[in-house]
């Protein structure tokens, strides 16, 4: 018997850590952004090869994620029919859309892990571009999401789709007209950007949109449309967020009008916070039973703890930075596009220059802040974490590493060659980015002893 339960022990600990080293979504579980296990590799160097795995072409151009299940990672692109490239990047702040939108073809590609082989590529809609996009963003932004048996990934205005990991079409849903864009004028049209998520029997898609905004339910087994709330909202750009209590779940999102919270299994609106920034970008993420939004765009640029069992309006009294469901907060050092993450006992966030700060994550204590590498530079994707490490891709090409705690310590700067827009993932030690023409996982050089131990 004790053999047995032995044997049943660790077969769950192996369930567990295999579980953990999935990145099912926009930074990974819960959208945290952190995975412990396998230690991840520290220093590489794409152009001279040095700790590559390996890199895989994506046609096309999308700042969506990659995401992981198993040996699996899913990636989506919109690949145009055209030759001019208007895609320009780094800190600039023009508003006017792309002009040059021919037809394009909307694909999702599976990967395997351990190799980056083109396991399969699917054509979800075919055709000329239904809104403008921003000269910074692409057609495909949203990353996809799976729970191991579906992946779904939502094209904007093309619809949202769900294959099995074979690539199979399981369903197709037609979501309407996600136009998000400038709330000063409804010409600059900016794409969609916020991902898809998965609860339960539930994909859930938040579209703040520049008329008649709603977040929605739709069944991961049909597509069906399971519940639609309205929202009073201009466009955002940030996805929706689960916590889950042991009373109740809630359903975060952050919005310019105000951040909410909502029954995920109904739509309900149960909470409300203001005030918020008019351009919010940051997903909200839970870490030390606290949910932590964040936005940057000034002059409003909160950073809000707060605790999750709310009910009504929470917004905070004049020249109050607490109360019964806001554990701290303040109106200055909110990011604008990069989301946050909680490390250990940390918050630590990373503007659009490069300057990370970091927090006391319970108190709101600053406890740095610091130039990345001593420049900065320009950057949009989120920091990920693992094993005592922040990973920070910028658009400049580098990956910076940085140790988590109260001090700052640059432990590398890693060249990847590439604009990087999306998020990293994690997954048994490799880093994966996407670059601007490629998929890359970093690792650790594979030894003839380690591959004899797998």
């Amino acid at each position: 018997m004790k053999r047995l339960a032995l044997f049943f022990s660790c077969l769950c600990l192996s369930a567990v850590s295999a579980y953990a080293q999935n990145w099912p979504q926009f930074r990974g579980p819960g959208a945290a952004g952190v995975v412990e296990g396998s230690p991840a590799v520290v220093a590489w160097d794409a152009e001279k090869s040095v700790n590559v795995r390996w890199k895989t072409a994506i046609p096309g151009l999308g700042h969506s994620s990659p995401v992981v299940w198993g040996n699996k990672i899913f990636v989506t692109t919109a690949v145009t029919s055209g030759t001019k490239d208007e895609t320009r990047y780094g800190l600039y702040g023009d508003v006017a859309p792309v002009k040059d939108d021919p037809k394009h073809t909307w694909k999702v590609y599976a990967l395997d892990k351990q190799t980056g082989k083109i396991l399969w590529e699917r054509i979800a809609y075919e055709g000329i571009p239904k809104v403008k996009r921003h000269p910074k963003s692409t057609h495909s932004d949203s990353t996809p999401v799976t729970d191991g048996k579906y992946v779904v990934a939502l094209f904007g205005s093309h619809g949202l789709y769900a294959y099995d990991l074979n690539g199979k079409l399981q369903w197709k849903q037609d979501i309407g007209m996600l136009d998000s864009g400038w709330f000063y004028d409804a010409d600059y049209q900016w794409e969609h950007g916020s991902s898809p998520i998965i609860y339960r029997n539930l994909v859930i898609v938040q579209a703040d949109i520049q008329k008649d905004s709603f977040i929605a339910a739709y069944s991961l087994k049909n597509g069906k449309l399971v519940w639609k709330t309205p929202r009073e909202e201009i466009s955002s750009w940030g996805t929706p967020t689960l916590y889950e209590g042991k009373t109740r779940a809630e359903l975060i999102t952050n919005g310019s009008k105000a951040i909410r919270g909502y029954d995920p299994l109904t739509g309900k609106e149960l909470w409300r916070l203001t005030p918020n920034s008019e351009v919010t970008t940051p997903t909200p993420f839970v870490a030390r039973e606290l949910i932590y939004v964040t936005s940057g765009y000034a002059p409003i640029q909160p950073i809000y703890a707060i605790r999750p069992g709310a009910t009504g309006d929470i917004s905070l009294k004049e020249g109050t930075t607490s109360n019964n469901f806001i554990a701290w907060s303040k109106q200055r050092g909110g990011p604008y596009m990069p989301t946050p993450l909680v490390y250990n006992d940390m918050l630590y966030t990373c503007s659009n220059q490069g300057v990370v700060t970091a927090y006391n994550a319970d108190s709101g204590e600053r406890l740095y802040q610091e130039r990345l590498g001593g420049k900065g530079g320009a950057f949009t994707a989120s920091p990920v974490a693992s094993d005592g490490k922040l990973y920070l891709a910028s658009e400049d090409g580098d990956v910076f590493v940085v140790k988590t705690g109260a001090k700052y310590e640059l432990l590398a700067t890693n060249k990847v060659g590439e604009v990087m827009m999306a998020s990293p993932a994690i997954s048994d030690g490799l880093i994966i980015v996407r670059g601007l023409n490629h998929i890359f996982a970093f690792g650790n050089a594979v030894t003839a002893k380690s591959k004899a131990g797998n």
